[in-house]
């Protein structure tokens, strides 16, 4: 059944942030699922986001096959309900993340090719591209988001201390949503890119790489 629109309103904001939680476990080396608490610019949390996996395969999966792994990702409100969910299917070449929410599919995110810069389709629910969303040579921690020649929103990896950034895959990211005529598939679009960003460019990657 289709999740109330109330459940979104955060989603109304102008900014959010995605911060990794990371687990004991990973100071030792084990990676755990990968999971994301999301608030407002005051600290206030109002999104909740776990890969959904279980199970000694899917810890085979992350380890050896790191982010090119099949693997959901449920992101749930404060009431802990599920508000939509993410899937990205296996594949080597061309990463893609597809996002429903209710059982309707809303779009996706699409790898392209491209020389030196990191470049995305973002798809509407009828294969339309409705953004771009690219990173350029020297801002590699920054992901735009572009409709034509205008910037809609963006993506930034925010610095997490020396410690953090060696040793760890814990993550932070700014999501700004630069123009107040998005539509709420749109921001849940964004909001997905910035967890697809993270699984994608800067977690460890598959052992054997």
């Amino acid at each position: 059944m289709l999740r109330a629109m109330s459940d979104l309103a955060p989603l109304q904001t102008t900014e959010l942030y995605v911060r990794q939680k990371r687990e004991l476990a990973e100071f030792f080396g084990f990676e755990t699922r990968n999971k994301y608490a999301i608030s407002t610019s005051d600290r206030r949390e109002v999104f909740y986001a776990a890969e959904q996996r279980s199970g000694i395969l899917g810890m085979l999966a992350m380890y050896f096959l790191g982010h090119w792994r099949s693997f959901d990702i449920a992101f749930f409100d404060q009431t802990r309900q599920e508000a939509f969910r993410a899937h990205h299917p296996f594949r080597f070449f061309f990463q893609r993340l597809e996002v429903s929410a209710g059982g309707r599919f809303i779009g996706a995110i699409q790898q392209r090719w491209a020389f030196f810069t990191k470049r995305f389709d973002v798809l509407d629910a009828n294969g339309n591209v409705v953004f771009e969303m690219k990173s350029g040579f020297f801002k590699l921690w920054t992901f735009p988001f572009f409709r034509g020649e205008q910037q809609v929103g963006v993506i930034e990896k925010k610095w997490s201390g020396v410690f953090n950034e060696m040793f760890t895959d814990k993550d932070n990211f700014r999501v700004a949503f630069q123009d107040a005529s998005l539509s709420m598939d749109q921001r849940m679009l964004m909001l997905a890119a910035a967890v697809f960003v993270d699984l994608q460019y800067f977690e460890r990657k598959a052992q054997s790489s």
